[in-house]
């Protein structure tokens, strides 16, 4: 059979401006204050990522008991609990929030709406650290929704006054399925100010819903833990292609592209730009001929780093608070 002709690249793919930004926090720590670096949980969910940092001299650990004292702790951006947070404090350490402030923002409506109070639904997957983290901002009154099959399941304490919140790197289609069950059971539901979804989860999405029918085949680079990653994969599949996840450029498989004329490629807000030129390269050896990119909303979102590490790296010196910007792409 023929080898693959081309590879369609997604536009955007890769990197989010909250992905930047953790690993910046975490680069800048081992810059100022010198290994090791605690980080609570991987910082992103990306193997690559995870081992970089730890090669720099930055320790990931899930319990803070495993942190000594004195000890710089940064916290990943997936977000921490309340009682993370208080146990951290309380511990002494010097602390760097590397939550995104995407998810920052779902915290602070979460505790703006409870000081009113409002119960919550989540809409999110169990266990993800994400969802342990919104939810961990309160000790009552937030009850976790995974499907539309769970909405019927859910029972408030009472319902006049009811917020939902969701993850943010969830399927877009899914989120609004189960938004409308959601709905359907509590008409007078208050909904989000902004969909919760991030613009990099939605804008990725978008470019695989553009690129999946026009490739023969899909392919997904990201880690198995990234939440944002998988949906990718399923939604690819979803729209009919033959979709695969990996980690790496070792896990493709060259039976794969037997007989594909045109891959598609894209990567989660968490799988570094390298990832994908090596992903590119492996599919040339196996006979691509040429690359292309789709055209794309191009993000230029930048958020700003915590107070303590906004030092020049020419200087050493601490640099004034910089403004968060947004751009072209979804915000």
């Amino acid at each position: 059979m023929s080898p693959p002709q081309e590879v369609l690249l997604a536009e955007p793919r890769g990197f989010c401006a909250g992905v930047d930004r953790a690993i910046e926090i975490v680069e800048r720590a081992l810059t100022k204050f010198g290994a090791p670096i605690y980080v609570r949980h991987e910082i992103v969910h990306n193997t690559y990522v995870v081992n970089d940092l730890k090669a720099k001299g930055a320790i990931f650990i899930e319990e803070l008991s495993d942190v000594p004292p004195g000890a710089t702790l940064i916290f990943s951006a997936h977000g921490v609990s309340k009682a993370v947070q208080q146990e951290a404090q309380a511990r002494g350490f010097a602390i760097f929030d590397a939550t995104c402030p995407l998810v920052s923002k779902v915290h602070v409506e979460v505790a703006k709406l409870a000081q009113e109070g409002y119960e919550f639904l989540m809409i999110g997957h169990k266990g993800h650290p994400e969802v342990e983290g919104t939810m961990g901002q309160l000790d009552h009154g937030i009850h976790l929704v995974e499907d539309v099959a769970g909405v019927a399941l859910v029972q408030p304490l009472q319902t006049a006054k009811l917020a939902v919140v969701t993850q943010t790197t969830l399927s877009v289609d899914d989120a609004a399925d189960i938004m409308a069950a959601v709905r359907a059971r509590f008409p007078s539901v208050r909904e989000p100010k902004q969909q919760d979804i991030c613009y990099a989860t939605q804008n990725r999405q978008d470019a695989v819903k553009l690129l999946s029918p026009q490739v023969d085949l899909v392919i997904v680079v990201g880690s198995p833990t990234s939440s944002n990653s998988n949906r990718l994969r399923e939604l690819a599949a979803k729209l009919g292609a033959t979709a695969y996840m990996v980690d790496s450029a070792a896990e493709l498989r060259p039976e794969w592209f037997a007989g594909i004329a045109r891959v598609g490629l894209t990567a989660g807000a968490s799988a570094p730009e390298i990832l994908v030129r090596q992903v590119i390269d492996r599919i040339k050896a196996l006979g691509a001929v040429s690359v292309r990119t789709m055209d794309g909303i191009e993000e230029t979102v930048k958020f700003p780093l915590p107070k303590g590490l906004r030092i020049d790296p020419n200087t050493g010196l601490e640099l004034a608070a910089r403004t968060p910007e947004t751009g072209a792409g979804r915000s």
